[in-house]
């Protein structure tokens, strides 16, 4: 099963609507600013949908927890496995809350204030990451099948 770049496109806008939301909580309830928290949100709004869709493209091209399943017409697709979606999404973390506190520190000018809200994404992010890797998982928008190469 081939992921076309259309899918990662979407993948990447949902994920961002979610991580924004997200993001923007957060930020308000550290900082006590909405105003604040909308800069934090709607800057990484622009950075995080570029490096998402990065780590997308990444991740296609990495096997590791993937299995071929061949099907009787000659196709296969790809099943993802469980901890593929962690790693996945502890891979995405990682590149996602330097991004968040680097953000964070610009708007606030302040590293407590940055390094928090960049630490509390790392447990909120990672369990709606893997949430939103399993949904999508389930969604066969984008897929083309790919024909067995003897």
């Amino acid at each position: 099963m081939k992921e076309m770049h259309h899918r990662s496109l979407v993948k990447a806008i949902t994920w961002r609507m979610i991580g924004t939301m997200d993001t923007i909580m957060l930020s308000w309830i550290i900082t006590g600013h909405f105003n604040s928290a909308l800069k934090i949100g709607g800057i990484e709004l622009i950075t995080k949908t570029i490096l998402y869709f990065l780590h997308e493209r990444a991740w296609i091209r990495i096997p590791y927890g993937r299995e071929k399943i061949f099907q009787k017409d000659g196709t296969f697709i790809l099943k993802d496995f469980h901890h593929r979606s962690i790693v996945k999404g502890i891979s995405w973390r990682i590149f996602g809350t330097i991004d968040t506190a680097i953000i964070a520190l610009f708007i606030t000018g302040n590293y407590l204030k940055a390094f928090s809200i960049g630490f509390a994404e790392v447990f909120t992010k990672i369990f709606l990451f893997y949430l939103h890797e399993r949904i999508w998982h389930l969604i066969s928008f984008g897929r083309k099948a790919s024909l067995v190469k003897d």
